[in-house]
């Protein structure tokens, strides 16, 4: 993916290295072919086209569009005085091939098949005003299908957000030249669509990209001759009164992750109680597992349903953790202390890992901002984060973002909004630590990846409506086949 200032490098090069107006041919040529590909029984559209090449585009599909025997109707908002050269080429190219165009807005949105979102494209960087917010407020009114022009107009490409009171909701964004991370995250993914891209015939160098967009993990096998040993030990330490459900569910899903051997050291005075649906989990004490050598053996989650008891632990966890996954309460803990935030720095300088996996409200404590500013940037946060606490970040919520010290963001595509239920954030933390303690220390963002995307994509296919259950989601997760 590239935000908005590496797709315009790219764009000036291909610009500079095609004949006149070839890009834009080419983008209109794509908008026509996905809207007739979208909607095969369609034979109107409407377009509103803005006044920049972002309308030059849905000026040349309309005209492509009229060609294939549709009943097409453009509202430009352009100022044929003025313009980019491109957009009022095209805006020429309608006219001679008899595509209906209005100048400005219309009353109510025409009824069409499919409506082109032409507006504003990658260039929008403020709130939209006067005729393009109605614009926007028009096409969402659409009765057909919406197809937006490069991303929805009014949404942000680099961070998601809706720069107004309100952006284009698409049906499908055809992603031109690049995908653009702001569609993918924050609130991106509710006004986008099924997200499609279109290179243009433009070779894009991945050197270049600002952001990956995650993708499913490739299926490994476990040879004859491994055991229990191959895989990993992980101790999950949480579990404070009145939340040791939290800290069950965790080391279920790290069992059911793949983890040879999982310990449950629950801080609710319920140590020894075996979990009668797993009883596979290992209950431990404190006295059993809070000594060096058996945290320099594991890979540990702490802190789900840790509660304030949990930050008593996080000095002796912190120095000794071989592999340290670090969720909820733990997170709480080391916000409010200086001290366990230069712990955690400092596990990178010994050569120990560790993964962080807050919410944004999580995320704003640990920098000391607030869980607004961290939804307004998550790209931004996430990487501020790793870089600040020299760790690896899942940045939780609608596109998680996975970032690293020195290394180009990730995101992932998978999830909805029936992760919304408490206890979903304690699995994930677990089957990251099971996945990982199974893949090694070398793997932490592998491992990191394949569980949310796992996560996620568990979560779409999961047939019941309503929320999902977090210990339904563990056996979703189980029966994946991806």
């Amino acid at each position: 993916m590239h935000d908005v200032a590496a797709t315009r490098r790219i764009e000036a090069a291909a610009l500079d290295a095609a004949p006149a107006h070839a890009l834009m041919q080419r983008a209109g040529q794509a908008v026509a072919r996905l809207a007739m590909a979208t909607a095969p029984q369609g034979r109107t559209a409407w377009v509103m086209a803005g006044p920049g090449n972002n309308g030059g585009d849905g000026l040349v599909a309309a005209s492509l569009l009229h060609r294939q025997g549709w009943s097409v109707r453009v509202n430009w908002l352009g100022d044929p005085s003025r313009g980019p050269a491109d957009a009022l080429w095209a805006l020429a190219v309608a006219r001679a091939a008899g595509v209906s165009i209005a100048t400005g807005l219309p009353t109510v949105p025409p009824t069409a098949d499919v409506a082109i979102d032409g507006l504003l494209g990658l260039g929008a960087s403020r709130a939209p005003e006067g005729a393009m917010a109605q614009g926007i407020a028009l096409l969402n009114q659409s009765t057909g299908s919406v197809l937006a022009i490069d991303l929805p107009s009014g949404l942000s490409a680099d961070r998601g957000l809706v720069l107004g009171e309100q952006a284009v909701v698409a049906t499908h964004t055809l992603s031109l030249l690049t995908l653009k991370p702001g569609l993918f995250t924050a609130q991106g993914r509710d006004r986008s669509g099924r997200v499609w891209l279109d290179n243009l015939g433009v070779a894009v160098d991945e050197k270049s990209a600002t952001a990956w967009l995650i993708g499913p993990p490739a299926i490994t096998s476990r040879l004859h001759a491994q055991h229990k040993g191959s895989f990993g030990e992980v101790l999950v330490l949480g579990g404070a009164p009145g939340m040791g459900g939290a800290a069950m569910l965790a080391a279920r899903a790290a069992l059911a992750a793949g983890a040879g051997r999982v310990y449950l050291c629950r801080l609710d005075g319920a140590a020894c109680s075996v979990d009668p649906l797993c009883p596979e989990v290992m209950p431990r004490g404190t006295s059993q597992v809070l000594n060096p050598a058996t945290l320099a053996s594991c890979t540990v989650v702490c802190g789900c349903g840790g509660g304030s008891i949990v930050g008593e632990t996080l000095p002796l966890v912190l120095h000794h953790a071989a592999q340290l996954v670090l969720d909820a309460d733990a997170l709480n803990a080391v916000a409010a202390s200086t001290a366990l935030q230069l712990a955690v720095r400092g596990r990178a300088h010994r050569g120990l890992s560790t993964v962080i996996t807050p919410h944004p409200l999580e995320a704003a404590r640990l920098l000391s901002t607030t869980a607004a500013a961290v939804q307004a940037d998550r790209l931004g946060h996430a990487q501020l984060l790793a870089e600040r606490l020299a760790c690896h970040v899942v940045l939780k919520g609608s596109g998680t973002v996975l970032a690293a010290p020195g290394a180009v963001p990730r995101i992932n595509p998978t999830g909805n909004a029936r992760l919304a239920s408490a206890g979903t954030g304690d699995v994930l933390a677990g089957w990251m630590g099971g996945k990982w303690a199974s893949l090694g220390d070398a793997n932490a963002m592998k491992s990191a990846c394949a569980t949310v995307w796992r996560h996620g994509r568990s979560a779409e296919a999961f047939e019941q409506a309503g929320p999902v259950l977090a210990g339904a989601l563990i056996q979703a997760m189980s029966q994946a086949t991806t």
